[in-house]
């Protein structure tokens, strides 16, 4: 019998086998706002360079998860996180962790499109600047460009960079959104509720986006709309009550969930 290495083992033991590597890992993880408890022992992996939608009804904790995983629940002074997070295998919560530097590895695109009342340009550049990424203006000016073009906005606003970018459409303003989150290199995205506040056409333009994305980035995608899930994620958590009921390839979740839970919320039975 050949012998395993240390690697193989560990990669045919891991419930993600023949998939991608596991960027992002949550174990037993879970969330006190004061006396209420709004996560129960969340155990997820999300695995890198694709899109891993969180699905369930409003109050069931998938955006309160999101949040931990950079950490934007220390914002809240109630708030108290249990269990261990890692990237690449270091734990998040690690007291020797610098927060801004996780932030901008770990950035985050909002609900509501919330670009700075700034030109378009700056917009972009405000991040490279303050994480000292670039030395001179064309280098600031070459990331500004493929950063708008990354979030297929460049040719949308080329001519106008020094506008405001809240002078843009709702879709467009998003994509800055998008495109301000890339400007300093992150390795994760995450997504909350990027497109409600959006029409239809905005919507299918984000949605291509992410798809797109996914090839240079890993995206944890909050959505209340299981189409939206089904058309842009390759996996799926189902979240009810601040526990996580089943997660795994998202054809799998919508075509033959293990759990009946999942089955009524998918169904329309309930949410």
């Amino acid at each position: 019998m050949n012998m395993l290495t240390e690697a193989a083992i560990e990669n045919r033991l891991s419930p993600m086998s023949n998939e991608r590597a596991v960027k992002m890992q949550g174990r037993d993880v879970t969330v006190h706002y004061g006396e209420k408890q709004a996560l129960f022992g969340i155990s997820l992996d999300i695995p890198e360079n694709q899109v891993t939608a969180l699905i369930g009804p409003s109050g069931c904790g998938k955006s309160t998860f999101l949040r931990c995983l950079n950490r934007m629940n220390d914002t809240i002074d109630v708030a108290r996180i249990g269990g261990k997070i890692t990237l690449d295998g270091q734990d998040i919560y690690d007291k020797a962790i610098d927060v801004v530097e996780l932030r901008a590895r770990v950035g985050m695109v909002f609900q509501k499109p919330n670009p700075f009342p700034k030109s378009i340009y700056e917009n972009v550049a405000y991040g490279p600047r303050i994480h000292g990424l670039t030395r001179n203006k064309t280098e600031l000016d070459g990331i500004v460009e493929e950063s708008l073009k990354k979030a297929a906005l460049w040719n949308e606003v080329k001519d106008r960079l020094h506008e405001s970018g809240t002078g843009l459409s709702g879709g467009q303003q998003q994509r800055l959104c998008i495109a301000r989150t890339i400007a300093v290199s992150p390795e994760v995205i995450l997504m909350d509720e990027p497109c409600s506040a959006l029409d239809p056409i905005a919507t299918a333009k984000v949605e291509e986006l992410m798809d797109e994305l996914k090839q240079n980035y890993t995206i944890v995608i909050v959505t209340h709309s299981m189409q939206q899930a089904a058309r842009v994620s390759q996996r799926t958590a189902f979240f009810h009550l601040g526990v996580l009921v089943e997660e795994g390839p998202t054809d799998t979740i919508f075509t033959s969930p293990h759990d009946k839970r999942t089955q009524d919320y998918i169904t329309g039975r309930f949410g």
